[in-house]
């Protein structure tokens, strides 16, 4: 295709700024950039606490079909002459709708899968601290019955049901999907197990395109004797890990940039242990964090969960800085042992400080080749101009099959 695509950006902010949020405007700058047409369309989830008590009560009626969406939807691809629509999130406000509406207006969906949402209601395969897949084996029930999204039974429900019928309806068969890592297709892929009959999604509907960074200007950097730690203060991220670790590695300082339910802790472990080779530095401004990133000699990703394409990983690639994380999914195969990083095993701080005293002695990393390669803007650019004519061929040559 000669002509550059139309695109309909759609996405559903969280309450909580997110990752994804990033990610939606970085591709909107990406493809403007290079001459395409964008539009964007959004809801945000804060829209939720100004709702009367009856538009409340109705509510969970949209989260499955959103009227509004579909004719928003349908007006903007037709006063846009939208050619491609690229949903990021759905949840709650926009609803599978949009979906419908590209349908009806003859336009393919793509749809990056930043989560695990597809297989899991509460979108992390995450209960009670501990990794579970058990709605993959044994039904969306399990999450019901564990109150598994926001611990409450009734909006695990809500997003259980959801699921199940747009699963039942074909729904997701007729989308195209960019998933961020190869682990996160396969994990996709567990949508066709259990020997059904009619697949959930089509594997040749799946591309893997990661995520992108812009280089950081913090011009040329001396790295410092330190190890730095950037992300929520979360027991699921690590942090009491990486503390156990940390006492015993004294000689190496180690920098906490963030904040979270475990900041407490954290401040008084490191009181009690006299972690003076520790400094807390709470909430930086975004430049400065880079800054401190690029100065480290290793950026620590101890995650007890699979994560969905950690940012902070490609602006550490960026940077020039390696990255020490978890074997454990998508941090740990983003990292290539000796060459961009190095892995330890998940939850075992004694494996974690052979990992820092492994990656001291390597001055020489291709951090920046990867980055280049994977991670950059123009790369990213071809990448998803190749998934876009690819999807506009294959949606042209099923609707001529089923005509």
């Amino acid at each position: 295709m000669d002509r550059k695509q139309n695109v309909l950006i759609v996405h559903n902010y969280y309450k909580i700024p997110g990752g994804e949020d990033t990610v939606a405007a970085n591709e909107k700058r990406l493809l403007e950039e290079h001459g395409h047409h964008v539009a964007f369309y959004s809801r945000s989830n804060q829209e939720l606490d100004t709702l009367s008590f009856w538009k409340k009560l109705f509510l969970p009626l949209s989260f499955f079909f959103s009227l509004r969406t579909y004719r928003d939807i349908k007006r903007l691809i037709r006063e846009e002459e939208i050619d491609i629509v690229h949903v990021h999130n759905t949840l709650s406000l926009i609803s599978p709708s949009v979906y419908y509406a590209a349908s009806a207006c003859k336009v393919p969906v793509v749809q990056t899968v930043h989560n695990f949402r597809f297989l899991c209601p509460a979108a992390t395969f995450v209960r009670e601290g501990k990794i579970c897949e058990d709605c993959v084996q044994k039904g969306l029930g399990c999450a019901v019955r564990h109150s598994c999204y926001r611990g409450s039974k009734a909006q695990t429900l809500v997003s259980a049901a959801i699921l199940k019928l747009n699963r039942m309806l074909g729904t997701y068969r007729r989308l195209f999907y960019i998933c961020l890592t190869d682990f996160n297709k396969e994990k996709l892929l567990l949508l066709n197990q259990n020997g059904k009959s009619r697949c959930v999604v089509k594997e040749e509907r799946i591309f893997v395109k990661p995520n992108f960074v812009w280089e950081p200007e913090t011009g040329t950097v001396q790295k410092k004797a330190r190890y730095i730690y950037i992300g929520r203060l979360d027991i699921l991220k690590g942090v009491r890990v990486l503390l156990e670790a940390w006492k015993e590695i004294p000689d190496i300082e180690l920098l906490i940039c963030g904040s979270g339910p475990e900041k407490e802790w954290i401040e008084k472990y490191i009181q009690e242990n006299r972690m003076s080779q520790v400094r807390m530095m709470g909430l930086l401004p975004h430049e400065e964090v880079l800054q401190l990133l690029a100065e480290s000699r290793g950026l620590v990703m101890p995650a007890l969960w699979y994560e969905g394409q950690p940012m902070v990983i490609l602006e550490s690639y960026a940077a020039g800085t390696p990255v020490l994380a978890s074997d454990l999914g998508n941090a740990g195969a983003m990292v290539v042992p000796g060459e961009t990083g190095i892995r330890f095993a998940p939850g075992d701080a004694e494996d974690l400080r052979r990992a820092v005293r492994e990656a001291w002695k390597i001055d020489c990393w291709q951090t920046k080749e990867i980055y280049e390669k994977l991670y950059s803007p123009e790369e990213n650019y071809e990448m998803l101009k190749l998934i876009y004519d690819h999807v506009g061929e294959q949606y042209e040559c099923d609707r001529e099959t089923c005509s």
